[in-house]
């Protein structure tokens, strides 16, 4: 019997001690509650009593909740709370005695059939939770396709990356690959990262087209600028009138020359560690990618020195919050990345990704996370 309670408690749990299990109440907590407070207006009115003012917040969760429901759902659910209360009335009117008064209609009581009405919504959401997962669980594996598994062999650089999404799927994207369309005589690396505004399966659809038009347009004769302004073109026709737009940082790197030709579109500017400790912010460039068609975009180059380290980054590195809503922040970044210059861009990387994960203490992040390191040889 014992084995048997074991094996039962195990397979519920999948192993996992009460803390964890807690914390992982709490953080689904948190989600569910910052999902349905987006549509409540918490503020209390002036001249409204507490007591007036809790209901009111009652109230307008519940609609909250019950709106994310199918019509035919709602239906069940109202009827399965109206039954539970119709029940619960019935035997509190009489002094609770459940046996003698509650309602039957069949075998069950009314109270029962309501208990059985909320368990069908359940089972019905948790059904459409499951195959949604699996198809998330798919298009995870299709977006992991358009991203590199491992950095190329570039010369005189070494180079780590790395993503996490803040959901399933996530609207960061980049990459590191040899330019065939570079009008450099030798050719040049394309070293790319964007976030795509918003998160999870819109963002992440977005994301593939911002893959696709890139590996197109890279391949075509165009100077770096040009190329960005292709893609912003493109972009246009897919942003929902701007709302949907890119932030990104793309670079040619000339292995020959040790020269690095970037643009930002209004991406976080990217840190510049040279080796004798100075910071270069590289924030030249223009507008975020689908906001203005036509619109112009600058370039600037740099020399990586051996010794030097880049770290380019989307927002949720540095915007990463813990529990008390606090962020990471970019001078954590530096501080990090100035204390282990003479380690690989490999081993920083995990280190700063434990960093953020102690920071964060279990906190659910509101945006995708993604890092690339560069360190000149």
């Amino acid at each position: 019997m014992f084995k048997r309670s074991k094996g039962f408690w195990l397979r519920v749990t999948n192993g996992m001690a009460m803390g964890e299990l807690w914390n992982q109440f709490q953080t689904d907590a948190r989600v569910s509650y910052r999902l349905y407070s987006q549509e409540v207006d918490t503020q209390r009115k002036p001249g409204t009593g507490r007591a007036k003012h809790f209901f009111r917040l009652v109230r307008l969760f519940f609609w909250a909740i019950v709106e994310k429901l199918t019509p035919a759902r709602r239906v069940l659910l109202i009827a399965a709370l109206v039954m539970m209360a119709m029940n619960a009335n019935i035997s509190w009117s009489t002094g609770g005695h459940h046996g003698n008064t509650s309602l039957y209609l069949g075998p069950f009581s009314v109270g029962t059939w309501g208990e059985l009405l909320l368990l069908t919504v359940l089972i019905l959401e948790v059904t459409d939770r499951v195959v949604m997962k699996r198809d998330l669980q798919i298009a995870k594996e299709i977006q992991s396709w358009l991203l590199p598994p491992v950095p190329p062999a570039v010369p005189q650089l070494e180079i780590a990356f790395t993503t996490r999404p803040a959901n399933t799927v996530a609207g960061d994207y980049y990459d590191v690959f040899l330019r065939p369309g570079s009008h450099l005589p030798g050719g040049a690396y394309l070293i790319a990262i964007a976030d795509v505004a918003g998160k999870s399966v819109p963002a992440a659809m977005l994301m593939a087209t911002y893959q696709a038009s890139l590996k197109t347009l890279a391949a075509t004769a165009s100077t770096l600028t040009e190329l960005v302004s292709n893609m912003n073109n493109y972009a246009c026709g897919n942003s929902q009138g701007g709302r949907r737009f890119t932030t990104t940082f793309l670079a040619e790197y000339d292995p020959a020359s040790r020269k690095l030709t970037y643009v930002n579109a209004g991406h976080n500017a990217p840190l510049l560690r040279r080796k004798n400790g100075n910071i270069e912010r590289l924030t030249e460039g223009g507008l975020p990618l689908g906001i203005i068609e036509g619109a112009p975009y600058a370039s600037d180059s740099t020399t990586i020195q051996t010794g030097d380290w880049l770290a380019i980054f989307t927002d949720g590195v540095t915007e990463a919050e813990n529990t008390k809503a606090q962020e990471y922040g970019e001078e954590r970044l530096m501080a990090a990345l100035n204390a282990n210059t003479a380690t690989t861009p490999q081993a920083l990387l995990s280190g700063i990704m434990i960093d953020i994960d102690r920071f964060a203490a279990g906190a659910p992040q509101h945006d995708d996370i993604t890092l690339m390191l560069l360190k000149a040889g």
